[in-house]
């Protein structure tokens, strides 16, 4: 049994006592940058438009800045464990790492006058995830042939996102295809639109899945192009192209013209599975 004059007992018995009003005082920082992580979530989901769930994007970022504000009370000695997605960051998160290591600033200086939620690129140790999202955020080019509605005729042919995935090797990634090309032009379907497609047979009849329409032309274009050629992981016989009716391909056609012009694409009225 540990005496109560053991400081270590002691200083943790008066955090318990604190406690409560630390965490409600933590709260109330969050609440405050809530809003640059509610936008950036959002925005997210819009460019990537499957299988993210931006209340969890949030909650991740809210532990990871709790990891990281681990370093400022750090001895110099102990070094605080990286999270998983911040290990496998990309190699520009590692550079950015090194470049301030070499400076001697284990954590960067706040600048006066600096809005807050401006400094996420000069943060230390920036994830993986905190890249990705800089980068999607970039605006998307919507021009040139491959963006002029009148492309889409009564044979042109689609096929599913799903299957490109899977085509192009990222089966196992869903949504990584919208990620690393943002500028393909992609469909959501609506309702009437996954009736067809399920009565056609060409996915199953599950309500609440999203369902993208890609252009066959643009997918094979991106298979035949050098990052993919000499992929053993290729597998074009997994597309199975179709021509949808000619008031689905009108309705694309609308939708991409809004896109082109800088619009936004309307929500999807079903959730993502």
């Amino acid at each position: 049994t540990r005496s109560f004059t053991d400081p270590s007992v002691s200083m943790d018995l008066l955090r318990a006592v604190l406690q409560p009003s630390i965490n409600e005082e933590i709260r109330a920082v969050f609440n405050k940058y809530m809003k640059f992580f509610q936008t950036a979530a959002i925005n997210v989901r819009d460019n990537v438009g499957e299988e993210v769930d931006p209340e969890q994007l949030i909650q991740e970022t809210c532990r990871s800045c709790l990891e990281q504000a681990k370093l400022l009370f750090s001895d110099g000695k102990k070094v605080v464990p990286r999270l998983p997605h911040e290990q496998a960051g990309t190699k520009r998160a590692r550079q950015m790492d090194e470049e301030l290591s070499r400076r001697g600033s284990p954590v960067p200086k706040k600048r006066k006058g600096r809005p807050p939620g401006q400094s996420l690129s000069n943060d230390r140790g920036v994830s993986g995830m905190a890249a990705w999202k800089l980068k999607v955020s970039e605006p998307v080019r919507r021009d040139g042939p491959k963006w002029d509605p009148s492309r889409l005729t009564e044979t042109t042919t689609f096929v599913l996102g799903s299957r490109a995935n899977k085509a192009l090797g990222m089966g196992g990634t869903r949504g990584r295809l919208y990620i690393k090309h943002p500028h393909l032009f992609k469909y959501a379907a609506d309702p009437q639109d996954k009736h067809w497609l399920a009565e056609q047979q060409h996915m199953r009849a599950t309500g609440g899945k999203m369902a993208y329409l890609l252009i066959e032309e643009d997918i094979r274009d991106l298979a035949a192009s050098e990052d993919y050629r000499d992929s053993v992981d290729l597998r074009l016989e997994e597309l199975k192209p179709f021509i949808p009716p000619a008031w689905m391909t009108e309705k694309m056609q609308k939708h991409m013209e809004t896109l082109r012009r800088g619009g936004d694409a309307p929500p999807p009225e079903d959730p993502p599975e």
